[in-house]
């Protein structure tokens, strides 16, 4: 008897081994589904450490997903990878956003421009624009009598082409949700560009980061993600002066995809940064005519809320200060810095003599990461502008951020808080030990080619 239960594991693994990967996908994708299924009561119950709790693992089930289905049959795969996309997505449009209440300040935005008002001139909360207010939107606006829109004019334009569809949430997320589709068919064509099978498109359909970020909370990062990746397949189809204009209109959605113009910069090459200064001057032109202000909420407030005037959200500042303490002048002293490790990274990567489509991925997917890093953002969705790359390049980091960014879903509301110092410290030290696995097996493998080449 002892002696048949200590051989069961080993048959379970033999036995696995028989199953076809089309099956094991099939069952991940179940599981997936399943956990999805609960998520939200488990959120509305136990709160986001449960909700935490239950995505993070699917994130690490997503990531099995991708190796299987590159082995699996393609017709056959990609049926059930977007036949589970698609239920996923469906089922969470059913749930008032969970975890943020930012979309409800678009469809606002798009309302007072179609009333003809600058949406950078008055607060919501402003007489001014009583007229404009509802039981549906107006309620749950965030910082609704302190904050102008914080949104570039690309993002304005956005909301106010769809709130002409619908003055709803439902009608904002299913746009964000057509932006996604952009990016799914932009990756798969990338992905066949460089030679890899297009069913590890399901590292970003499946990844529960765009999952909840987009077709549940609906985040206009979305609507970024899709111009940048629509930039770089027309940069690397050879059109990069083209490809810059449509990433510098993803960069007036959120600027902090800017680094990926440096992938498809030569350098010295004048035109492309003048075209791109040229873009933005002109799409902020319609709402100049409040002045300094159309720079909104961002320049008089968010930078002190998020932590990074004062430097108290700043990763590695906040390293330094629990080693040497805070000193004057440190938080400057450290943007200067991460600006000049951002302008010395991006030029090396503009002039690297590999401009394979791989290896400008790859690149771009490196500066986006370093960015994250140095800038240390408090929200999950700010991580989406690499969650293409988890199809793309695959690579140890990027699937270590991109998962671990699910930790900063922890909101004060609840009575269990994990400082944010922790969840940081976990994620941004997660990138930093995946970066040096990463250069480590790379290096090991560089030696070991040398020394079969002699």
């Amino acid at each position: 008897m002892a002696g048949n239960i200590s051989n069961q594991p080993g048959r379970l693994a033999r036995a696995a081994k028989h199953v076809s990967p089309l099956h094991l996908l099939a069952g991940i994708g179940v599981t997936i589904v399943g956990m999805t299924l609960v998520t939200p009561f488990a959120f509305q119950t136990l709160g986001d450490n449960a909700f935490i709790a239950l995505t993070i693992p699917a994130g690490l089930l997503t990531l099995a997903a991708t190796d299987l289905a590159g082995r699996a049959p393609q017709k056959h795969a990609l049926w059930l990878v977007f036949g589970c996309a698609i239920i996923l997505r469906g089922y969470l449009l059913l749930f008032d956003p969970l975890l943020s209440s930012d979309i409800y300040r678009y469809v606002w935005d798009g309302r007072v421009q179609a009333a003809g008002i600058n949406p950078f001139r008055y607060f919501p909360a402003d007489e001014t624009l009583a007229f404009l207010r509802d039981g549906a939107i107006f309620p749950h606006i965030n910082r609704a009598d302190t904050a102008v829109t914080i949104y570039p004019p690309v993002a304005q334009f956005f909301f106010l082409l769809v709130t002409r569809l619908g003055e709803n949430v439902t009608v904002m997320r299913l746009a964000l949700l057509g932006c996604e589709a952009v990016t799914v068919t932009l990756i798969m064509l990338l992905l066949q560009r460089t030679n890899r099978p297009v069913t590890r498109v399901v590292a970003y359909l499946w990844h529960p980061l765009p999952l909840w970020e987009i077709a549940n909370n609906g985040h206009v990062d979305a609507l970024m993600v899709a111009l940048m990746m629509l930039g770089l397949w027309i940069a690397l189809t050879g059109r990069a002066l083209l490809g810059a204009v449509v990433i510098a209109l993803s960069i007036l959605v959120k600027p902090y995809v800017a680094p990926a113009l440096a992938g498809i910069w030569r350098p010295w090459d004048l035109k492309m940064p003048l075209v791109v200064i040229a873009v933005i001057a002109l799409c902020y032109l319609p709402y100049l005519s409040v002045g300094w202000d159309v720079l909104g909420f961002l320049t008089k407030g968010y930078l002190t809320e998020q932590g990074i005037s004062a430097g108290n959200d700043l990763w590695l500042l906040s390293l330094w200060r629990v080693v040497f303490g805070e000193h004057q002048g440190d938080v400057v002293a450290y943007v200067v810095l991460a600006a000049l490790v951002l302008v010395f990274k991006g030029l090396s990567v503009a002039r690297r003599s590999d401009r394979a489509t791989v290896c400008r991925l790859a690149d771009i997917n490196m500066l986006l990461l370093v960015a994250l890093l140095l800038l240390s953002p408090n929200y999950p969705w700010y991580f989406l502008a690499i969650t293409p790359f988890v199809a793309l390049c695959g690579s140890a980091p990027t699937w270590v951020v991109s998962i671990g960014a699910l930790l900063l879903s922890e909101q004060l509301d609840w009575d269990f808080y994990i400082p944010r110092m922790v969840t940081k410290s976990i994620l941004f030290g997660g990138l930093l030990l995946a970066l040096a696995f990463t250069a480590l097996r790379s290096r090991m493998q560089r030696m070991s080619d040398e020394g079969l080449s002699r």
